[in-house]
């Protein structure tokens, strides 16, 4: 587990997101998989329906339109820059869900949003 804490050059610390932290440790250590957890079901449509694969190109569009917002833009933001720095897949998944981890990385159905890297 990794501390998202930063130092300014004041000395003051600062709490980082913890999902570009994720992202960003991702991308440099050349994951190939990027897992990351949050209390929704993963990425949802204007209806509210969960979508289970999504492209960078799909996300782009959904921001765009504003399908995309609040509290949901750090993290798919996150999973974005990840995806289109060399990480293979990113997974948003429903850390609520009992075995979620396991169901998401080792079915075919997976329980969240796969967002494929380029």
């Amino acid at each position: 587990m990794i501390a998202p804490i930063g130092v300014g050059a004041d000395g003051d610390t600062y709490n980082i997101n913890a999902d570009v932290v994720a992202g960003k440790l991702a991308e440099v250590l050349r994951a190939e998989k990027l897992v990351l957890l949050t209390n929704t079901p993963g990425v949802l449509d204007k209806n509210g329906e969960l979508l289970t694969g999504l492209t960078p190109r799909d996300i782009d569009e959904m921001v765009a339109d504003g399908t995309l917002s609040g509290g949901m833009l750090p993290k798919i933001a996150s999973a974005l820059d990840a995806a289109r720095s060399g990480v293979k897949s990113v997974h948003i998944i429903d850390g609520r869900v009992e075995h979620c981890l396991l169901l998401e990385i080792l079915t075919d159905q997976g329980v969240g949003t796969l967002i494929k890297g380029y």
